[in-house]
C-alpha cells in the first residue's frame, strides 16, 4: 500500500512539473486617430474618379479645347454641373503648371520662352482628377464667395474669401489723363473707374489690340528687350455700378509698369497673378473697385497714399 501511495506522489509530482500549454496571446491593435484617417484616405481614394491617361501631350494652344471636352463629357454622363473652373480647382497642380509659364519666371530657371502656347501643361500619361457632386459643390461654394478687391491708389488687387484674405497682387492701374483711343472713336479718361459690380465676360481667346490705333499685334518686346509672341492667359471684364467701361483685368508682358498709374484704365497683372486670379474668378464674381488713400501699416498706423487722381480725400 504504501509504494502505491509513493508511485502516486511521483505520478503527481512529474505531470506537475510538466509545463502547461497556454493559448498565444494576440497582439492589442490600436487604431489611434492617424491610422483610422490614412486607412479613411485609402477608401476615399479608392472611389475617386480620374480621366483616361491623355495619349500624348497637350500643349497651352490646345488647353482649352481640352479641357472643354472632359467637362462636356462628363456632363453628359453626371447629373451635376460641372464647370471648367471646379474642374481646375480640383486639380490644383494644373493652376501651379500653368502660371509657371510666366515669361520672367522661365527666364529666371534661364529658360527663354519665344511662344508660351507651345508649352506642355498635359504630359502623356497624365490624368486629371474628376470631382464628385459633393466636390463639385464645395467648390462651388467657395468660389461663389470670393471677392476681388482693388484699392487703385495703392496698386493692389485683392482674393478674399470671407474674411481672409487669400491673395494680394501689385497691379497697374489706368494713367490720369484723357487720350483718344480708336477702338473706342473718341477722347476717353483712361482712369481706373471706382464701385462695385461682378465679372461679366471671360475672354479666354484674347484678340490683342493697340486702344490708341486700333491696331492689331501678336508679339510683344518685353522688359529685357527681347521680343515673343503674345501668350494665351484669359482676360476678365468687370461691370463697375452697372456699366462696362472697358477696364478689363489682364495680364501685361512688361511687370516694370506694375505699380504705376500707366494703363488705358485696366487692371494689369503678372503673367503668373493673372492664372490665379483667372481661376478664383468665374462669372458672377463680385468685384470692388475703390480708391481708399489711407490704409493700415503692419505696426498699425495709418499710411497716406499717392494720391495719383487728385481726389484729395
Amino acid at each position: 500500500m504504501k509504494s502505491v501511495i509513493q508511485n502516486v506522489v511521483i505520478l503527481l509530482l512529474f505531470y506537475g512539473c510538466v509545463p502547461k500549454k497556454h493559448e498565444p496571446k494576440l497582439p492589442v491593435v490600436k487604431h489611434d486617430s492617424a491610422i483610422i484617417d490614412t486607412i479613411a484616405k485609402k477608401e476615399e481614394l479608392k472611389k475617386q474618379k480620374y480621366t483616361r491617361p491623355f495619349a500624348k501631350d497637350v500643349k497651352m494652344k490646345d488647353y482649352f479645347a481640352t479641357v472643354d471636352s472632359i467637362v462636356e463629357f462628363e456632363c453628359k454622363t453626371a447629373c451635376y454641373n460641372l464647370t471648367e473652373h471646379s474642374l481646375i480647382n480640383a486639380n490644383p497642380r494644373i493652376i501651379d503648371t500653368l502660371a509657371s509659364f510666366d515669361y520672367y519666371l522661365k527666364m529666371q530657371e534661364s529658360i527663354f520662352v519665344y511662344d508660351q502656347k507651345e508649352l506642355v501643361v498635359f504630359h502623356k500619361g497624365d490624368s486629371l482628377l474628376i470631382p464628385d457632386q459633393e466636390k463639385t459643390k464645395a467648390i462651388d461654394q467657395k468660389l461663389s464667395s470670393i471677392v476681388i478687391d482693388v484699392n487703385i491708389p495703392e496698386y493692389k488687387l485683392r482674393i478674399i474669401e470671407g474674411a481672409d484674405t487669400i491673395y494680394t497682387f501689385i497691379v497697374r492701374v489706368g494713367a490720369n489723363e484723357e487720350k483718344y483711343l480708336e477702338t473706342a472713336g473718341r477722347i476717353v479718361k483712361l482712369i481706373t473707374h471706382t464701385g462695385q459690380g461682378e465679372i461679366v465676360r471671360l475672354e479666354r481667346n484674347p484678340y490683342y489690340l493697340n486702344p490708341a490705333t486700333g491696331k492689331r499685334y501678336y508679339g510683344t518686346r518685353r522688359d529685357d528687350g527681347r521680343y515673343t509672341m503674345m501668350p494665351l492667359i484669359p482676360w476678365m471684364e468687370p461691370s463697375i455700378n452697372g456699366i462696362r467701361y472697358g477696364n478689363l483685368i489682364h495680364p501685361t508682358t512688361n511687370p516694370e509698369t506694375l505699380g504705376k498709374p500707366y494703363s488705358h484704365g485696366c487692371i494689369g497683372l503678372n503673367e503668373s497673378d493673372a492664372w490665379r486670379v483667372y481661376y478664383s474668378a468665374p462669372l458672377g464674381t463680385k468685384v470692388i473697385f475703390r480708391y481708399d488713400l489711407k490704409i493700415p501699416s503692419k505696426d498699425g498706423d495709418t499710411i497716406l497714399l499717392e494720391d495719383i487722381y487728385g481726389k484729395k480725400e
